[in-house]
C-alpha cells in the first residue's frame, strides 16, 4: 500500500527503527523500497563506502531538524544511522549502498543521488587493496554464518508454533480481537496509510527493541504476552486488517525473524495507542498498559504436553541468537578496520560541504 505522510499524525518525538536485518529467508532483508513508492517522499540516497562519514552526515541533518524525525538504525551497528526520515519536510535521506540498496528509478524527479564517492582517493585506497578485501570477505563470511543462525533459530520459533498452535483455540481470540478493535479503532473517513518498519532486530549488542518508540507514540498500550508467538501473530494481523479498514496511518513493525514478515507491532499515532507483543526475547513493560496474557486462549492441558519441546526450543533459539550476535560483532570489528582505511582516504571537507548542500536542500 503506497502512502504519504499526512501532517496531521506527525509524531511529537523523535522515534527509532530499523528497516532491515538479517533474514530467515537468506541474507539481509530490507524495506527501504518501501519508501521509495511513497509518492510525496522525496529521497536522498548516499552512495558511498564504509567510514566516508554516511551516518555523521545523517546524525548532522537530524540534529538540525526543528519537527522530530525517524531515525533509522542500522542493525549490524545501531548506532550507527541507515536512514533519516523528515515528515514535516516529506523527505529521507538514506544509505543506499549495499546490503540496503535503492536505485533511482526517476533521479532528478523524485530522487537525489549524494555521491560520496568522489570524496575519495582512490589512490590511497588502492594501496591497501588487498587488506581491504581481505576485510570486507572477512565481513561477508561472517554475516553469512550469522545468517545461517538466525535461518535455524527462526525455524525453531517454527517449530514451536506449529507445537501451541493446535492448542490454540483461534475462534475465542480472533472474536476477542475483533471486539477489541472494534471499541479502539473507530472507523474514520481518512485514507489507510501503512509504513514498514523494524522495532527489534538481533544485533552486535543482543536482541535490541526500540520500546522508547512505542513511547513516543502511544500513551495507551496493549501488549499481548505470548510466550509461545502464535497467538500474538494471529492477533496483530487482524488489527494490522482492522485498522487500515478503519482509515488510520499506522506503522506495522514486522518481526525480523518470521519468514512470512508477519507483523510483531501496530503503532497508530493518530489514536495515540500502540498493540505490541511481549515474549521471552523482548518483554514490554509500559506504565499503565493494557495487558492480555494469551495464555487464557489455549487449551492448558494440550499446551502442556509439549512443555518439554517449548522449553528446550526456546533455549536453542537462546543460544542461536547469542551465536548470531557474536559472529555479528566479529563483523563490526572487521568493519571497523576497514572504516580506517576508507577515513584515511576520504576528504572530509568535501563530505562537510556536500552535507551543507543536502540541508539547504532539505530546508532544514
Amino acid at each position: 500500500m503506497k502512502g504519504v505522510f499526512h501532517m496531521s499524525n506527525v509524531h511529537s518525538q523523535s522515534l527509532d527503527f530499523f528497516m532491515g536485518a538479517l533474514s530467515p529467508k537468506g541474507g539481509f532483508r530490507g524495506y527501504f523500497s518501501h519508501l521509495n513508492q511513497q509518492p510525496d517522499l522525496w529521497l536522498y540516497l548516499i552512495k558511498a563506502g564504509p567510514g566516508c562519514g554516511k551516518s555523521t552526515l545523517m546524525a548532522k541533518l537530524a540534529e538540525k531538524s526543528p519537527l522530530p524525525v525517524e531515525r533509522i538504525h542500522c542493525s549490524s551497528d545501531p548506532d550507527s544511522l541507515d536512514g533519516v526520515v523528515f515528515p514535516h519536510k516529506q523527505a529521507a535521506i538514506l544509505d543506499a549502498t549495499a546490503p540496503h540498496v535503492v536505485e533511482p528509478d526517476y533521479p532528478g524527479a523524485k530522487q537525489t543521488v549524494v555521491n560520496l564517492f568522489d570524496t575519495l582517493s582512490e589512490a590511497t585506497l588502492y594501496e591497501n587493496r588487498q587488506q581491504i578485501r581481505t576485510l570486507f570477505d572477512t565481513c561477508s563470511a561472517l554475516q553469512k554464518k550469522a545468517n545461517r543462525c538466525i535461518r535455524c533459530a527462526s525455524l525453531l520459533l517454527e517449530e514451536m508454533h506449529s507445537l501451541a498452535y493446535p492448542a490454540l483455540d483461534t475462534q475465542k481470540l480472533l472474536g476477542y480481537v475483533q471486539r477489541l478493535g472494534h471499541r479502539l479503532l473507530p472507523t474514520t473517513d481518512g485514507t489507510p496509510v501503512e509504513h514498514l518498519r523494524l522495532l527489534s532486530a538481533v544485533t552486535p549488542k543482543g536482541e535490541l527493541c526500540w520500546k522508547n518508540t512505542v513511547s513516543a507514540v502511544a500513551n495507551h498500550v496493549v501488549v499481548f504476552e505470548d510466550c509461545h508467538g502464535v497467538a500474538a501473530r494471529l492477533a496483530m494481523e487482524q488489527l494490522r486488517q482492522q485498522a487500515l479498514h478503519a482509515g488510520y496511518e499506522i506503522y506495522t513493525c514486522i518481526c525480523p525473524l518470521s519468514p512470512e514478515e508477519s507483523p510483531e507491532h501496530i503503532l497508530i499515532p493518530a489514536l495515540h495507542l500502540a498493540f505490541v507483543t511481549s515474549n521471552h526475547w523482548h518483554p514490554m513493560e509500559f506504565t499503565g498498559q493494557q495487558t492480555i496474557h494469551c495464555t487464557r486462549f489455549f487449551e492448558k492441558e494440550q499446551i502442556s504436553r509439549h512443555k518439554n519441546q517449548l522449553r528446550l526450543c526456546q533455549k536453542a533459539v537462546d543460544e542461536l541468537l547469542a551465536q548470531t550476535s557474536l559472529y555479528q560483532r566479529q563483523a563490526k570489528e572487521n568493519h571497523d578496520k576497514l572504516e580506517v582505511f576508507y577515513r584515511s582516504a576520504a576528504n572530509f571537507e568535501a563530505v562537510n560541504a556536500i552535507t551543507q548542500q543536502v540541508e539547504k536542500k532539505i530546508g532544514l
